[in-house]
């Protein structure tokens, strides 16, 4: 809790993986009987945890290149074992801090509404061993017998697209902008009316009987009656010194759009050759640095460093030596730049490549030496079993209002996680299991040559382009392109497939769809094609790696699965309605065919949040059977 009240409390628990994807750094909690803020990483103490960083090269190479080289480490949650034999011991002193906002309360009992540094509300939480009974109550309320009345969050408050988070202006807002006309600080009440039309809830100063209701600042018309956005930053208790131009809205405590996590995940796979070499130049880069790619044959008699790359040509050290001269060239010029940030790539070369990696603790592949069973050799190139994986989640950011894009972080600001230049960032892994499927190229290439100009592909496209107009195109700085970063006509396929794979797995495996997720390896450019899916569990407990997704890969379940994935794709409940479904201009939507009953997964499942999705672009439906990547069941 925060400093500057007069406790120190834990107040609930949260699993690591919320604090990546749901209750991050300048994210609203909502406890049980009260709002919290989770504080910046400037607050966050690590001295008392015994963990270790999170090692994964890749991914903090990927943070590096958009945060800057002065991250350093990808740090776990701070947690101490022993809560539960010692809920008063040092443990209890290790967790997240987090303060009450918003800071006005109201009384469930006489309506009084104030902010906790008028001191009209007292702390409880007696029971050390149920941090969620913790609460604030009315401590002078007119309310008779001993127990006092239970204070909660009053729940509005403003935020902007630029990250800025504020109390609602309570005083100012009843009082017409003004200030009351009886004393300096006014008492208010606010009366909770209900009501099914919108918020009904009526502010009344009891000193000068102005009141007031909240809907006047709701919607477009209620923007004229807010101050302008003061830039604040409360997770840091700052106010930046620039200001902010953006509009405030109102939102609520709970409201979804308060926090958006802005992550990067990867998994752990095992270097590749070129990894391997770039490694060894930037170990023994002082002694590489100053020799001529004409001097190696020297150095390999000469200089102990080339010992080690006894096992590379000088033609690919001299690549290996330019990569990183141009990498510390880029950091020099300290730019902060995430367009060369791919996680995938050196994945979809470990999958994709003939001769699969020796297993680790991390990481083991394995392939059946039958290959993929002859009734899907049409539809799978290749399927491997995952038995293990481990995947590094990092936290670099949030947004609130609007969620960020992944294919560009530019277009909506992130907002900061510390005062100043962190060296670290909050970080998760999770160990799972999971299943790879690489499609045909030469079925892929088909497929796009038939869908390539079609009604239905346009009207994606299309949608695409209004969508980003409609979202991005006032942030945009230079020409505006709407197909930029589209992803694709093949990522329809990949990724319907993979809903269709996902949801069949859900019913078989043992794992509810919310445990699963999914990385779509997709690119139609010429220069590097990818086709793959993985569907891995992604829980961080040992539930992950139980086996019961990597025995569907074996020949008759596969079969059976794929079977029944492609017949279900085939019919919807809500059909003909979801079959004929295409985007329209207006509707702000980017899937096709599409809906919770046939092809959504859950929001933590989906890696584009349920976009770019079309059953028509799989399987056979309506008077266009040719669009279908498989017109034919295996």
């Amino acid at each position: 809790m925060a400093d500057n009240f007069e406790y120190f409390r834990r107040v609930g628990s949260v699993r690591p993986s919320h604090l990546m994807f749901t209750t991050g750094v300048g994210a609203l909690v909502d406890l049980p009987n009260f709002a919290v803020l989770v504080k910046g990483l400037d607050d966050w103490d690590l001295r008392k945890t015994p963990q270790m960083p999170i090692v994964e090269p890749r991914v903090l190479d990927a943070v590096q290149r958009i945060l800057g080289k002065g991250v350093k480490d990808l740090q776990p949650a701070p947690w101490l074992e022993g809560m539960d034999s010692d809920p008063k011991g040092p443990a209890s002193t290790v967790g997240v801090p987090v303060t009450p906002f918003p800071g006005w309360f109201r009384c469930t009992y006489c309506n009084l509404l104030a902010p906790l540094s008028g001191h009209a509300f007292e702390f409880q939480n007696i029971n050390a061993r149920r941090p969620h009974e913790a609460r604030f109550v009315h401590a002078k309320c007119a309310k008779k017998g001993t127990a006092r009345p239970l204070a909660v969050t009053a729940r509005f408050v403003l935020s902007c697209t630029n990250g800025h988070l504020d109390e609602f202006p309570y005083r100012e807002f009843v009082h017409q902008g003004a200030s009351c006309p009886q004393v300096a600080y006014p008492r208010l009440q606010m009366e909770d009316r209900g009501g099914n039309l919108g918020a009904d809830v009526k502010i009344t100063c009891l000193n000068c009987s102005a009141e007031r209701n909240i809907r006047d600042a709701m919607g477009a018309r209620g923007q004229e009656n807010l101050p302008p956005c003061r830039a604040r930053h409360p997770h840091l208790a700052i106010f930046e010194p620039r200001g902010c131009v953006k509009e405030p809205k109102v939102i609520v405590v709970g409201a979804s759009n308060q926090w958006f996590a802005e992550t990067l995940s990867g998994l752990a796979v095992p270097p590749l050759a070129g990894s391997v070499l770039d490694a060894l130049v930037e170990k023994h880069w002082a002694a590489l640095e100053p020799l001529q790619p004409a001097m190696y044959p020297y150095g390999r008699s000469q200089v102990p460093a080339f010992k080690e790359l006894l096992d590379w040509t000088d033609e690919q050290i001299a690549q290996a030596v330019e990569r990183h001269r141009a990498e510390l060239v880029g950091a020099v010029a300290e730019e902060s730049d995430d367009s060369g940030v791919d996680l995938k790539e050196a994945e979809w070369q470990v999958f994709s490549g003939e001769q699969l990696p020796d297993p680790n603790s991390d990481f083991a592949l394995y392939r059946d030496v039958d290959g993929v069973p002859k009734p899907l050799s049409g539809i799978y190139d290749d399927v491997i079993q995952a038995e293990r994986l481990r995947e590094v989640r990092a936290l670099i950011g949030f947004t609130r209002l609007d969620a960020p894009d992944p294919e560009d972080r530019k277009l909506v600001p992130m907002a900061p996680m510390s005062r100043g230049k962190s060296d670290w960032i909050p970080a998760s892994e999770v160990r799972g299991e999971g299943l790879f499927f690489k499609l045909p190229e030469d079925l892929l290439r088909d497929w796009e040559q038939r869908v390539q100009g079609s009604e239905a592909m346009a009207r994606h496209q299309e949608a695409y382009g209004f969508y980003r107009r409609d979202r991005y195109s006032d942030r945009i700085v230079g020409p505006f392109d709407p197909m930029a970063n589209w992803p694709g006509m093949r990522f329809y396929a990949l990724h319907t497939l993979s809903h269709l794979l996902i949801r069949t797995i859900a019913l078989e495996c043992g794992y509810g769809s919310a445990s699963l997720s999914e990385r779509i390896y997709s690119a139609d450019s010429d220069d590097g094609p990818r086709s793959g899916i993985l569907i891995y569990t992604a829980v961080p407990d040992s539930e992950g790696t139980l086996g019961g997704l990597v025995s569907l890969a074996e020949p008759d379940q596969l079969v059976r699965l794929t079977r029944r994935a492609l017949q279900d794709a085939r019919n919807c409940s809500s059909d003909p309605l979801c079959a004929e479904r295409l985007p329209i201009k207006d509707s702000d939507i980017l899937h096709g065919a599409a809906c919770h009953i046939c092809l959504f997964v859950s929001e933590t499942t989906c890696e584009r949040g349920n976009k770019f999705l079309d059953r028509r672009f799989v399987v056979p439906l309506g008077d266009h059977p040719e669009l279908a990547l498989f017109p034919d069941l295996p």
